[in-house]
């Protein structure tokens, strides 16, 4: 696990690996010299973290058999959890009616910390989901524009300073317009080529410090300059364009940028179906805002 600068923390690391390693095994208890042997931490390591969560009441110490389980303080925690993500089950509703319309996946995603999160998704019977429910994915150039597009202009500055995953070229004059035609439409369409699709799904689960420099700088000549992906009015006068994806924002009670809802599509498609997906996704999008209690500010307020 790796910090917003990238620093990583060992101490920290080794109580989230004891952690990870007792969900995994809800029901089941394991004693200081099996979990200190399975995890391979010493015991004395082992016995500091675990007395520190049993105390916290993260885990429980079963005093006849000296064995650790999960603790009260977890349900807590993921009730917490779950009610910051309540949206989920408000946009699931909403998403799903979309797939049904149009025969796709839909999915509901989120920035966490420094990572983006696929939080639900939404597809047919019959039709394969294009992405995985607790995908991530860095979030720093060239991934990510979708999530600061609509928040304030010094969220977007505060994204084009982190550290690139892969080497990206700016293009200012196209982010500006590419930023004032989405904010006046409220969606992005997206376009992206076969390599593209391949290399984003490559880059799912990974942070930019883990690429070699060679690595990063071979695939970087596969992408294009940032925001040349989307969509923009002007850019090809043909009657059909081929589409990836559709997204809009939701917005939280603060009027900040919170989820985005995205609509696949994966095929070329004319002007008047790009806009009526378009509209249908905004129309949920809204509608999840209004149900969970959220407001849109002015676009680009800081």
């Amino acid at each position: 696990m790796s910090s917003v600068n990238g620093r990583r923390s060992p101490p920290t690391e080794r109580v989230i690996q004891v952690l990870d390693f007792l969900v995994a095994r809800k029901d089941r208890r394991f004693g200081l010299s099996e979990l200190a042997r399975q995890l391979d931490i010493s015991k004395p390591t082992c016995l500091g973290i675990v007395t520190a969560l049993a105390e916290a009441g993260y885990l429980t110490r079963d005093a006849e058999s000296k064995t650790y389980g999960l603790g009260p303080a977890l349900i807590a925690a993921g009730r917490a959890a779950q009610e910051g993500y309540a949206v989920g089950a408000i946009a699931r509703r909403h998403l799903a009616a979309v797939s049904a319309r149009f025969h796709t996946t839909c999915s509901a995603s989120a920035v966490v910390g420094d990572q983006v999160v696929v939080l639900d998704i939404t597809a047919p019977e019959g039709v394969r989901a294009t992405a995985k429910v607790g995908q991530v994915y860095p979030f720093a150039p060239p991934v990510g524009l979708m999530y600061v597009l609509w928040g304030g202009d010094d969220e977007l500055e505060s994204w084009l300073r982190r550290e690139p995953t892969l080497p990206v070229r700016y293009d200012r004059e196209r982010l500006r317009r590419v930023v004032a035609q989405c904010r006046s439409t409220g969606y992005l369409v997206e376009t992206l080529t076969p390599i593209g699709r391949r290399l984003q799904s490559a880059m799912a689960g990974v942070a930019a410090h883990e690429l070699p420099p060679e690595l990063r700088a071979v695939l970087g000549e596969m992408v294009s300059s940032l925001g040349e992906r989307i969509q923009l009015d002007g850019d090809d006068d043909s009657d059909e364009h081929r589409v990836s994806l559709v997204a809009a924002p939701t917005y939280d009670g603060d009027g900040n940028q919170a989820m985005v809802v995205t609509l696949h599509i994966g095929a070329a498609i004319g002007r008047a179906e790009i806009a009526e997906r378009g509209a249908a996704l905004v129309a949920a999008a809204d509608a999840i805002t209004a149900e969970i209690g959220g407001r849109a500010r002015a676009v680009g307020q800081r």
